[in-house]
């Protein structure tokens, strides 16, 4: 009779699991202008903070459960948030439609390097771009090429004991918010999409930030201009990641302190 019982129990701890994990809920993503299905469109489930992209029948799967919002961003389209409804896990495939933006190209102008083949003279024609973060093995902090200011230890220690500090109003206040970056490092999908960025959107959206407050963050981290304006928004993850966990670490010291 037992062995009943601790089955039930089992089978109902496996379904309460399953319901906050949610479902895997199907779509349609297409061009509203003329129905055409939309290939490689990114989804981030806001919530879950898990990925996924369109094949190239405009569908994709993602799991999710009611009240989940769903962000959709698309080259050359206006990004757009869904929210999951219980008429979508009802009825299953919903079309999803996206709006195409108007962009103007800059003109880019590409200098070519002519090289003389001796090292001494090439090595000083070659443009040199310093503004990468450098990561050692064995080490679990980073470092920046090029010029920059005060290490991000210094300026971490004085956002904690500044209550005023920005940094501490932006990673203080917001726990649960920056506890998703964890969850964007581990998601493949995620990772794959932010590679491939600079427009900092989906990042904003998963931490509720607005673009000056990332900038402001990498700012005070003491990250280059060079940095902030040039890395991918992966990079920018991992550099707000590591400032975070910076922050958490002084700030656990200065507690038992």
């Amino acid at each position: 009779m037992r062995q009943y019982a601790f089955l039930i129990l089992l089978l109902l701890a496996s379904v309460t699991v399953w319901s906050q994990e949610g479902d895997i809920i199907d779509g349609k993503v297409l061009n509203d202008a003329n129905d055409v299905p939309l290939e490689n469109v990114n989804i981030v489930n806001l919530n879950e903070v898990i990925g996924a992209t369109t094949n190239k029948d405009g569908e994709f799967s993602i799991r999710a459960k009611v009240n989940d919002t769903l962000y959709f961003s698309y080259l050359g389209f206006k990004s757009i948030r869904v929210r999951v409804t219980n008429d979508w896990l009802k009825y299953g495939d919903i079309k999803i439609k996206m709006t195409e933006l108007g962009i103007a190209l800059e003109e880019v102008v590409v200098k070519p390097v002519q090289l003389t083949g001796y090292v001494e003279v090439d090595a000083k024609t070659i443009p040199i771009y310093d503004n990468y973060r450098y990561r050692i093995s064995g080490v679990n902090i980073g470092y920046e090429g090029g010029d920059r200011s005060p290490g991000a230890v210094n300026k971490v220690l004085s956002a904690i004991f500044n209550p005023a500090d920005f940094l501490y109003n932006i990673f203080g206040k917001r726990p649960r918010q920056m506890q998703k970056l964890r969850k964007m490092k581990e998601d493949d999908e995620i990772r794959n999409l932010l590679a491939t960025k600079y427009d900092r959107e989906t990042l904003m959206a998963v931490l509720q930030l607005e673009r000056v407050d990332v900038d402001e963050i990498l700012n005070n981290c003491s990250y280059s201009a060079d940095f902030i304006r040039t890395a991918t928004d992966l990079q920018i993850l991992d550099a707000i990641s590591e400032c975070y966990d910076e922050y958490r670490v002084l700030n656990r010291d200065k507690r038992k302190g």
